[in-house]
């Protein structure tokens, strides 16, 4: 009203003026430029300027509700109002002093904005990467959280300073603290500390521990993040210790106060009323991300994941019921993972056994980042096949051998799982078994950095810099996610194309607009082709077709895991990798159909090693494999990896996997046992198998050896001998090796 007055005036003043009476253009200009910004002011900022006396009167949110694929619901993020507000007399000192200290340690030498303060948090933050507290004062982000929106704009922010000057104004210090203390959200359904402290600790604030008050602290900054009960349990952990780090610079506490609330356990109250919760979660973190946290936690949205609640129910009690029957194998964990890899939808996931279990159940692991043993082997194979460095009949020699490294560091012997050796072995059934010398072998012939370089192509996002590895990596020597090793698997399932994995199909906000819609031709389909599949090619059909008809292979694992496995499921072409990491920290499964890809997981949260039985990967996470993948691809038609265009078959020497001597395909003697083996077109080999050659002998030692070796008791001898352009091995001098082989 004030400002529609003054208008009024000024214009009165420039355009009724007397007859006759001229004023220059520049007259104009000086009034009507401020005029323009006065009326400019008015309309974005000063005109819908909501009034703090407007604080303390809350309004109700409305609920985002969370909801499985066919419209079950799987949560309310916000179920009902839950607010209790307090006054600060009845909030203890240090809940008000650790609140201070994480968000706004000048609040009571301020008036509401803390520009200097502000701006050079902001500097250092930029130029340390390092997540400190936040630029605005207390006092914003109480006028922010009330009174705004959660839009990051100029003109949002010019209000936001504008309203928190005037808040100053009008409300003495503890009031403003009050205030916030009463109106911020802590996540879920908790706004203000009263129903925080009820939600997360089932207390009143007035009996909050140090302990306590510094994680609640920690909450209002990103509730979603910081949640024990979100995605990352672990980072409440550590936003804990940065709150009692920052009330000790601030000599509310003393350091011995700090390390005593910090190493104090903490009680959850125990939630419910959620459906596949480590689910809901990992959705939840996408939606705040998006969307913000004001309108994911009040704003009503509707929300279709990719989820099948049936299938998930069923793998949270298998997990639980197989990881029960491994407490005697020092395990006390697990998790599963099920997508549809044509599309990545999420169909099942489970995160750990029971995430309402005490003290870490809301852990979850298929977001962590664990070792993946001997289930990265197939994407090191990939490449090699790929760049035509070898095929599936590619002869290794699996022996004892140790490579060099760089100066100073100490070389690299890496053994079998079984501590066994086979001699020549051929690359479907190096992969099939997973011995590891062969694999090693491959990897040095590929090079780490062409490893890493693969593996951010098949989405392993977390290998980036390749000198951080060495030749283990092929045995799961770095850290990856079980979602980016679903994807990863999900490029040979979906013959060479990556499709990321996705949890959300829709959303839409509370007057019904749709906000997002995911849409792709493959959704709801069977599989039975590759033929729609869009996405970014990794390798080419060929190559993802060999590895996959290498996987189903039963006969090509029978050495290591025996005819009827876990991994075997009778009358299905199902692709599977097992993996254990040498420390016996992690054990894996992971399988495939072009229709649906299983991964498994069990171990312990706190990385201690299992039980050696569980070594070989049959024994641990297969068996909850198996029954995850027998009822997803129950009343699904058998579908083969589709073998392309590129793909030809040949019979090749089951030794060396070179071509028969005699090449008369008719003959009843080839001249070597023969087996039948698929290639990429160009790459048949076209070398006949030769065993007999002249070679140089250590009598002493029996070992082949150079010609001109000083010194050396030798003899020339004629031996069947094979080469994998690494090793020589004898095969009828009826030794065993003793020594291994060293390669720089």
């Amino acid at each position: 009203m004030i400002f529609r007055t003054q208008i009024k005036r000024i214009r009165t003043a420039l355009f009724q003026k007397k007859p006759g009476v001229k004023f220059p253009p520049v007259f104009y200009a000086f009034w009507i430029v401020p005029l323009a910004f006065v009326l400019l002011s008015y309309l974005l900022i000063f005109k819908d300027l909501p009034s703090p006396t407007k604080l303390g009167r809350y309004d109700i949110p409305i609920a985002t509700k969370i909801y499985d694929r066919s419209g079950t619901l799987l949560f309310d993020i916000f179920a009902d109002q839950n607010r209790t507000p307090v006054p600060l007399s009845e909030i203890p000192k240090h809940v008000q002093q650790a609140t201070i200290a994480i968000e706004d340690k000048d609040f009571y030498k301020h008036n509401g904005v803390n520009v200097i303060g502000g701006l050079l948090r902001a500097l250092v933050a930029d130029v340390t990467h390092r997540q400190l507290q936040g630029g605005s004062t207390i006092t914003q982000q109480l006028v922010k959280s009330a009174l705004l929106t959660s839009e990051r704009t100029v003109i949002r922010k010019i209000k936001e300073i504008i309203l928190a000057t005037w808040v100053e104004v009008l409300y003495p210090k503890d009031k403003i603290l009050e205030l916030y203390l009463n109106q911020v959200p802590y996540g879920g359904t908790a706004w203000g500390i009263e129903s925080a402290s009820e939600r997360y600790f089932g207390k009143n604030v007035r009996d909050l521990s140090l302990a306590e008050a510094a994680l609640l602290s920690g909450l209002p900054q990103a509730p979603t993040q910081y949640s024990p009960f979100g995605a990352h349990p672990e980072l409440a952990q550590m936003r804990q210790k940065e709150v009692l780090r920052r009330m000790t610079e601030d000599r509310y506490i003393t350091q011995g106060q700090a390390d005593e609330a910090a190493n104090t356990p903490i009680e959850y109250k125990q939630t419910s009323g959620i459906k596949a919760p480590h689910f809901v979660m990992y959705v939840k973190e996408q939606l705040v991300e998006k969307y913000g946290e004001a309108l994911v936690e009040r704003g009503g949205l509707k929300v279709t994941t990719t989820l099948d609640l049936d299938l998930q129910e069923y793998a949270q009690s298998t997990v639980a019921a197989e990881v029960a029957k491994l407490k005697n194998y020092r395990v006390t964990n697990g998790a599963a993972l099920i997508t549809r890899p044509a599309t990545g939808e999420i169909l099942a996931m489970v995160g750990s056994v029971d995430y309402f279990a005490s003290p870490s159940g809301n852990f979850n692991v298929t977001t962590a980042l664990r070792q993946p043993g001997s289930s990265i082997k197939p994407i090191n194979y990939a490449i090699g096949l790929e760049k035509h460095i070898v095929t599936p009949a590619t002869m290794f020699i699996d022996e004892p051998t140790c490579f060099g490294s760089s100066p100073g560091q100490p070389t690299y012997c890496p053994r079998n799982y079984d501590g066994k050796f086979r001699g020549p072995v051929q690359l479907r059934m190096a992969l099939g078994n997973s011995f590891n010398i062969p694999a090693v072998k491959m990897l040095y012939m590929n090079t780490v950095t062409d490893m890493v370089a693969s593996a951010s192509a098949f989405g392993l996002t977390t290998l980036k810099d390749p000198s951080l590895y060495g030749l283990s990596l092929t045995l799961g020597g770095g850290e990856i996610h079980m979602t980016d090793m679903a994807a990863a698997f999900g490029v040979f399932a979906n013959g060479g194309i990556r499709r990321d994995l996705i949890a959300i199909l829709k959303v839409v906000d509370k007057n019904g607009k749709v906000l997002d819609q995911y849409k792709d031709p493959n959704l709801g389909k069977d599989m039975m082709s590759q033929l729609l599949i869009q996405g970014p090619r990794v390798v080419s059909p060929e190559t993802a077709f060999l590895i996959s008809h290498i996987l189903l292979d039963n006969n090509a694992r029978q050495a290591a895991f025996g005819p009827a496995s876990e991994l075997y499921i009778p009358n299905r072409a199902v692709s599977v990798k097992t993996g254990t990491t040498n420390d016996l920290r992690d054990n894996w499964t992971i399988g495939y159909t072009p229709q649906v890809l299983v991964a498994t997981w069990v171990g312990n949260n706190d990385n201690t090693p299992m039980n050696p039985y569980l070594v070989s990967g049959v024994s641990g996470a297969a068996p909850i494999w198996h029954k995850l993948m027998v009822r997803a691809i129950t009343g699904q038609p058998d579908v083969w990896p589709k073998q392309p265009d590129g793909i030809v078959g040949a019979q090749v020497c089951t030794t060396t996997g070179l071509l028969p001597p005699n090449p008369d395909p008719n003959a009843g003697d080839r001249g070597c046992a023969t087996r039948f083996e698929y290639f990429i077109k160009g790459t048949v080999p076209t070398e006949r198998e030769n065993l007999k050659q002249t070679v140089v002998i250590d009598k002493d030692t029996g070992d082949i050896v150079e010609p001109n070796k000083p010194g050396a008791n030798v003899e020339t001898q004629e031996h069947q001998i094979v080469r994998d352009g690494i090793s020589v091995w004898c095969l009828d001098c009826q030794r065993t090796v003793e020594k291994p082989v060293f390669i720089k």
